[in-house]
């Protein structure tokens, strides 16, 4: 199990160039915002709603939650960082928005709200050892019709490990290692929900996976 501090490090020192360097991974074709557009859509999210986003980083999510549940949802944005919460606030600041609470908390120790309409989790919920366990109470914090889903990275099937080495190397500033690609967060939320959308994106490097509660 990886500790967990090198990951908030590294991420504190990214927090101020995290949105610029992001958008780099369009140079070679990632649509990132494309994805993160079609991970909100899976929400099935609707105006009023409360959604709880782990691993919500400086909040690039939150527009595209914004458009969905409106001043009267309300969004929980959970994350390990506080370099990348204070950006998170100055988003929220400018944009007006009086509907989002920011919550440090490391994702395994985050006790979730009870019957929430929705849980999302974009590039993030691999880098938690503990997925399974925060999947699992996630689901359980679910209201009935919830969505919980993730748009994460994974290794693409069938593809040389040289190549599979390489994806790693252009993600490792965002804290990526070839051991985390054995993780599968898609399979906790088969177990613990039931899966309404699995879909590989670039050529199976990346993946969205949605589950709903029972």
């Amino acid at each position: 199990m990886r500790s967990k501090q090198p990951i908030d490090e590294l991420y504190r020192k990214r927090a101020g160039a995290y949105d610029i360097s992001a958008n780099v991974y369009y140079l070679i074709g990632f649509r990132e915002f494309a994805y993160r557009k079609r991970a909100v859509e899976a929400l099935n999210a609707k105006p009023g709603d409360t959604l709880v986003e782990i691993g919500c980083g400086t909040g690039l999510n939150f527009s595209l939650v914004q458009q969905k549940i409106g001043p009267t949802g309300k969004i929980v944005g959970v994350d390990l960082t506080d370099k990348m919460l204070d950006r998170a606030r100055s988003r929220v600041e400018r944009s007006g928005w009086k509907n989002v609470q920011l919550v440090q908390s490391d994702a395994s120790s985050y006790k979730f709200p009870c019957d929430v309409a929705g849980i999302i989790s974009t590039f993030a919920i691999t880098l938690v050892p503990e997925f399974d366990q925060v999947i699992k109470r996630g689901a359980n914090a679910l209201s009935s019709g919830g969505r919980f889903v993730i748009l994460d990275l994974k290794k693409p099937e069938g593809f040389p490990l040289a190549l599979v080495r390489l994806g790693v190397l252009l993600t490792k500033p965002f804290g990526v290692s070839l051991d985390l690609m054995d993780r599968h967060p898609w399979e906790s939320v088969r177990k613990y929900l039931r899966e309404i959308l699995f879909a590989d994106l670039y050529n199976g490097f990346a993946y969205i996976s949605a589950g709903e509660a029972y």
